[in-house]
């Protein structure tokens, strides 16, 4: 079969594109053996397109993924490049077969270890291209909305504010300031939501640390609900708040912190009013 590179790909070449990719996505999440060079060269024989192009839309099926917060398949790195007829297709996928999908995104790991590893580095870099995205792309996660998702999974929630709460004082008590670890508190299950923070805890100079938790199963870039009251309280508290992300929960937990004033690296942009009667 002939390349046709260089042409438009219909939409039946990006379906069979996007069901395979999904395919090899199953089989990473969970946790059985596939290869993409087989994956590859079956597709090859379906549709008249090279190795190389084949890469390159499945890199672009994990930059829509991404957006979506749903984990992508290890090796093919998001391009943002893309026609709506890729995200047409996702958005067809999905819509008919996206619930098993959607059950890795908010499954729940089980109890966190009493010694907890969380790697922390910095907050991911936006592009001017992903600003930019297109409208059709911004409907999208708009109907499978990751922070909504996320938002609803009381128990993803809580796991990610456990591991932090472990970490705190585990890290403490390994520098040597037990007394300061004794009282970290994992405020939000103690108190109740409504402090503007879930866990108070400690520099090693005794200074306090209040930190509010976001968890995801999805990538670095996932969006999350910041309530008007955390983002008050970052302001009121700037140098104690702490905002702390964590993501590929499931997978590896890792996490960036971000502190005070959000605005300067978050787009804060409002989802709903409270209303009354005139």
């Amino acid at each position: 079969m002939s390349d046709v590179r260089g042409t438009v790909w219909s939409d039946w070449e990006v379906d069979a594109i996007v069901a395979d990719y999904f395919s090899m996505l199953g089989d990473d999440l969970g946790g059985r053996p596939y290869s993409k060079a087989q994956h590859n060269e079956a597709l090859q024989q379906l549709i008249p397109r090279t190795r190389k192009s084949i890469e390159f839309k499945h890199c672009n099926i994990s930059a829509v993924l991404e957006r979506l917060g749903i984990p992508y398949v290890g090796g093919y790195r998001p391009l943002a490049h893309f026609q709506n007829a890729l995200i047409d297709s996702v958005e067809r996928y999905l819509t008919a077969k996206g619930q098993p999908i959607f059950q890795f995104t908010e499954a729940v790991p089980g109890l966190v270890a009493d010694t907890p590893t969380l790697w922390i580095g910095p907050p991911p870099e936006v592009t001017a291209k992903e600003q930019s995205e297109p409208n059709r792309l911004r409907q999208l996660v708009r109907k499978f909305d990751p922070a909504e998702r996320d938002a609803r999974n009381r128990k993803l929630g809580r796991r990610g504010e456990e591991l932090v709460y472990l970490r705190e004082q585990h890290e403490l008590r390994a520098a040597g300031r037990d007394d300061l670890a004794r009282k970290v508190e994992w405020t939000s299950e103690v108190r109740g939501d409504g402090a503007g923070y879930d866990i108070r805890s400690f520099d090693l100079g005794g200074g306090e640390r209040l930190i509010e938790v976001k968890t995801t199963n999805g990538p670095a870039k996932t969006p999350f609900f910041l309530s008007e009251n955390e983002r008050a309280f970052s302001d009121e508290q700037p140098d104690a708040f702490k905002l702390l992300r964590l993501y590929s929960f499931i997978e590896k937990p890792s996490a960036f912190e971000m502190r005070p004033p959000l605005s300067e690296r978050l787009a804060l942009n409002p989802v709903n009013y409270r209303a009354s009667l005139i």
